[in-house]
C-alpha cells in the first residue's frame, strides 16, 4: 500500500525526496514514518527533506500529524525540511503549528530594569489619562446631542437599568444604612455618656447620615454592585464583538449603550441617598430609643433642629458626583476590556477598585472645599 502513495528519490544533493500520491487521509490509511527513518538511516549524508505531491494526493489532519513527526525527528538529526512542494494548506497549517511558534516567541524573557519600569508605568498613566479624557469628552458630547434631541435609544432599555439601578437595590441600601445608624448610636453613646449628654447621639447619626455618610454607603455598594454590572456587560459584548456591530451599522456606543446607564445611575443616586439617610436616622431611632433609653420625642426634635437644609444639599451633591463616578468608571472599564473571559474579570474588579477609590478621592475633596467655604 506504501509504495503506490510514496516513492523515494535520493539526489546526489544529499537532499531525500518523497513522492506523494493517492489518499493520505486516516480513513484510507497512511504510510509509516518508519519508512522515511529506514532511508535517513541507509543514506548518512541526507541533510534535507523535500516533497513532489500529485494531482491526486488527498489529505487531511492525519497527515499534519505524520509531518509533525516528521519534523521533530528531522529536527533531533539536523536535517531541514523543504515544505514548497506540498499544497498551500499543509504549508500554512504548519506555520501555526507550535513548533514554528517557537521560532517566534523567545524563550528567555529579558527583565526590564528599574528606570525602564518605571517609564513603562508612566507611559501607560498617560496613555489611561488620555483614552479617559476622550472617553469623557465623548460622554459629554452625546449628552450635548441628546439636548438637542438627536439621540435616540430604546426606553424599555433605559426603565429597565433604571429599575436595576434604584428598586433592585433598596434591599441592599436598607440592610447596610440601618446597621450604620446603629453603629452611630452605639460609637456615639461611648463619649456622650461621660458627659451625660445622650441627647446628642440624634445629632450625630442625623448630620453624620445626611451631610456625607448615606452618600458614601450608598456609593460603595452601587460601585460593587451596579459598577460591576456595567463593566461586566460591555466586557461581554466587546467578546461577543457585539460594539463592533453596533458600530459597523453606524450606531455609536457611547450614545446607545453608555449613556443611557450614565443617565439612569445619575438619577437614581440622589433618591438612593435620601432613602439610605431615613434608613439610617431610624435604625440610630430605634437603638437610642430601645436599648439606650433615650426619649422618642425629643430624639426626634433634636434630629430635625440638628439636620439643614444645606447639610442635605451637601449629601445630595455627594451622590450626584458618585453617580457620575460609578457610572463612569464602570462603562470605561467595560469599554476597554480584553476579548477574553480572563478581561472580563480583570475589567470588572478594575471597575470596582476605580470607583472606591474615585470616591474617596472626590470625598476628600468636597470636604476640604465645604472647609474653606464655611458649609
Amino acid at each position: 500500500m506504501s509504495s503506490e502513495k510514496l516513492s523515494f528519490d535520493y539526489s546526489k544533493s544529499k537532499t531525500l525526496q518523497l513522492k506523494l500520491s493517492g489518499d493520505w487521509q486516516l480513513s484510507a490509511g497512511l504510510p509509516s514514518v518508519n519508512e522515511v527513518l529506514a532511508q535517513l538511516d541507509s543514506h548518512a549524508d541526507i541533510t534535507e527533506i523535500s516533497f513532489v505531491a500529485s494531482q491526486d494526493f488527498k489529505w487531511d489532519s492525519a497527515f499534519i500529524s505524520l509531518l509533525l513527526k516528521l519534523s521533530s525527528i528531522s529536527k533531533q538529526k539536523n536535517i531541514r525540511i523543504t515544505v514548497q512542494g506540498l499544497p498551500p494548506q499543509v504549508e500554512k497549517l504548519l506555520k501555526l503549528t507550535p513548533a514554528q511558534a517557537e521560532k517566534i516567541i523567545p524563550h528567555k524573557i529579558i527583565e526590564e530594569s528599574f528606570l525602564d519600569g518605571i517609564g513603562s508605568r508612566v507611559i501607560e498613566v498617560k496613555v489611561t489619562i488620555f483614552s479617559l479624557l476622550n472617553f469623557l469628552g465623548d460622554i459629554v458630547l452625546a449628552f450635548k446631542r441628546l439636548a438637542c434631541g438627536q439621540v435616540f435609544f430604546r426606553k424599555d432599555d433605559f426603565f429597565a437599568i433604571v429599575q436595576r439601578c434604584g428598586i433592585d437595590a433598596l434591599g441592599l441600601v436598607s440592610l447596610i444604612s440601618i446597621l450604620v445608624g446603629i453603629i452611630l448610636a452605639f460609637i456615639g453613646a461611648i463619649q456622650l455618656k461621660l458627659f451625660g449628654a445622650q441627647i446628642y447621639i440624634a445629632d450625630i447619626v442625623g448630620i453624620a447620615m445626611v451631610r456625607v455618610m448615606g452618600a458614601i454607603m450608598t456609593a460603595i455598594l452601587m460601585a460593587g454592585r451596579t459598577g460591576a454590572s456595567f463593566a461586566a456587560e460591555l466586557g461581554i459584548m466587546q467578546v461577543n464583538e457585539e460594539i463592533d456591530a453596533l458600530k459597523t451599522l453606524g450606531v455609536s456606543p457611547v450614545e446607545f449603550l453608555i449613556m443611557p446607564r450614565v443617565l439612569a445611575l445619575v438619577m437614581m443616586m440622589p433618591l438612593l441617598t435620601i432613602y439610605a439617610d431615613l434608613m439610617g436616622i431610624i435604625g440610630g431611632f430605634v437603638i437610642s430609643t430601645g436599648v439606650l433609653g433615650l426619649n422618642p420625642v425629643e430624639y426626634s426634635n433634636h434630629t430635625i433642629t440638628a439636620i439643614k437644609l444645606s447639610n442635605l444639599w451637601l449629601g445630595l451633591i455627594h451622590s450626584f458626583v458618585f453617580g457620575i463616578i460609578i457610572a463612569v468608571a464602570g462603562c470605561y472599564r467595560g469599554m476597554q476590556c480584553k476579548r477574553s473571559s480572563v478581561g472580563v474579570g480583570e475589567a470588572t474588579t478594575s471597575a470596582v477598585v476605580t470607583a472606591i477609590t474615585a470616591i474617596v478621592i472626590a470625598t476628600a475633596i468636597i470636604t476640604f472645599v465645604c472647609q474653606i467655604i464655611g458649609v
